[in-house]
């Protein structure tokens, strides 16, 4: 994924502002599986007029504003709802890549909303059911005014540079013979510089230097903020972890395993290590 402007496409709004029509594209979330129309080349976002004769019952719809002046909603079913004719639910990850960067970086924002909502129709103070709250993207408490905001879980990833090499490792998540960069999330009193020291010292025994800020990724799944960083190599050997990292080394541009590809903050943090090595 590049460095796409979300907002030059897309105006956030908690309320619609007036009659939103047929033309409405919707968001529907069956668990992580997003409904995509199949009729094109690639998967599409439905429209309201799409389910005219179509009878589905939705758990949960909320506003989100417009893309290309379309309104946009996102929704929930429950987990036995069927596709209509001519959709498929498909799991979120996979559509990454096929859907337009700015319509994927609204269903993630879309299925990070639902999947919030989900987890929080009742208060953590008092138990009371929660409702929407009109004037911003929040949850409130009617018994005690508590008032609750989508939960976002900052991650740092980090490419470790070690003269021509880079650091990669496989997770035991990891599909076999797949490598990546590491990756962590955040504690609390943590910066991200810190964080990236520590879960490579962690996850692989070295230590860091020079951590450098790269980029940033929403991650939704459910609910990260990849935020990228290089760091040069200091000291140590390599002992894995053995709890998420069960294997890892160095690598050269000419011997890299399978990999992330560049529409992840992953891949482009692995081609921007290289790019740099060439250009001496």
């Amino acid at each position: 994924m590049t460095d796409s402007n979300l907002y030059a496409r897309y105006v956030p709004a908690n309320l619609p502002d007036g009659d939103e029509g047929e033309v409405a594209q919707l968001f529907i979330f069956n668990d992580a599986q997003m409904l995509v129309k199949l009729n094109s080349e690639h998967p599409g976002i439905p429209a309201a007029e799409d389910f005219n004769a179509v009878e589905m019952e939705f758990l949960s719809k909320q506003y989100l504003g417009k893309l290309d002046g379309y309104p946009c909603y996102c929704m929930e079913v429950a987990g036995a709802a069927a596709a209509p004719p001519g959709m498929a639910f498909q799991d979120l990850r996979s559509l990454l890549g096929l859907l337009e960067e700015e319509v994927f970086l609204l269903a993630g924002r879309a299925f990070q909303i639902v999947n919030w909502n989900r987890m929080s129709k009742f208060c953590g103070r008092c138990a009371a059911m929660t409702e929407w709250k009109q004037t911003e993207l929040a949850k409130l408490c009617p018994g005690c005014g508590a008032v609750y905001y989508p939960r976002i879980s900052p991650a740092v990833i980090v490419a470790v540079v070690r003269g021509d090499q880079i650091l990669l490792a496989h997770n035991k998540n990891f599909r076999p013979k797949w490598y990546s960069v590491l990756a962590g999330f955040v504690e609390p009193g943590e910066t991200f510089e810190a964080c990236v020291m520590r879960e490579i010292m962690e996850e692989v025994g070295i230590k860091v230097k020079n951590v450098r800020y790269f980029g940033s990724q929403p991650w939704p799944f459910p609910d990260s903020l990849m935020v990228g960083f290089t760091a040069e190599y200091d000291s140590g050997e390599i002992i894995v972890d053995g709890e998420e990292i069960d294997a890892a080394g160095w690598y050269g541009r000419d011997n890299l395993p399978p990999r992330p590809k560049n529409n992840t903050i992953a891949g482009r943090l692995i081609e921007s290590v290289f790019s740099d090595i060439d250009k001496g």
